[in-house]
């Protein structure tokens, strides 16, 4: 299995935004517990590349590990030096998609529109993230993948365990999930780090139950 393949199988993509040296391990513990397993640790984060080291570096093949919120090929040529695996973008710049590609990893940048998302894709693409799906909604997934079925979608912005579902039935191959996740602004203690098994787990129930209906 390929990590395209991981990736849509794992259905959740957590999106970790500021989240401290020293407690960014115990959070990816907590979410692969739950069973979200690919990580996006957005690279706005201080010391980013010192958290995706440590998080490969403690979980190794256990979860998939990448960069967010890439803008520019010299980013993520950094975040990939320090152990992503994937580069996650919220806009299609062709040369970082390139970078990505150069290095045999996974490139997934972020289009909104029908001709943003065929632009990324003809460039190399392996994923499209829609962002922000809550402009448009689950049933914009279903309005896409009638021109475009061979294309990967993957909302992004304003998911939580209510609709994933339905971006889910509507033809979407996995979703990335921000603070309704992962809320960096909360204090990580143990009762933290419980609720937030609990709430991984919910999610990959949630995209269990789209594909199992």
């Amino acid at each position: 299995m390929n990590l395209v393949e991981q990736i849509t199988e794992n259905g959740i993509v957590a999106v970790i935004r500021g989240a401290s040296p020293e407690k960014i391990v115990s959070i990816a513990k907590a979410l692969k517990n739950g069973g979200v397993k690919t990580l996006e640790i957005t690279v706005e984060t201080p010391k980013v590349l010192s958290l995706i080291e440590n998080v490969s570096a403690e979980l190794g093949d256990e979860v998939i590990v990448g960069a967010g919120t890439v803008l520019d090929p010299e980013t993520a040529r950094a975040a990939i030096m320090a152990g992503a695996r994937f580069i996650f973008s919220p806009t299609v710049n062709p040369e970082t998609i390139k970078m990505a590609k150069r290095y045999g990893v996974v490139s997934i940048p972020g289009a909104l529109t029908p001709t943003e998302i065929l632009t990324a894709y003809e460039n190399g693409a392996d994923m499209i993230k829609v962002f922000p799906a809550n402009v448009f909604g689950p049933g914009y997934f279903k309005d896409l993948k009638g021109p475009m079925p061979h294309i990967p979608l993957m909302p992004t912005g304003g998911i939580d365990a209510d609709n994933v579902g339905a971006y889910i039935k509507n033809g979407a191959v996995a979703a990335g999930v921000g603070s309704s996740l992962v809320n960096t602004k909360i204090p990580v203690t143990d009762e933290y780090l419980k609720d937030l098994e609990a709430r991984a787990l919910r999610f990959t129930q949630a995209v269990k139950e789209a594909r199992s209906n």
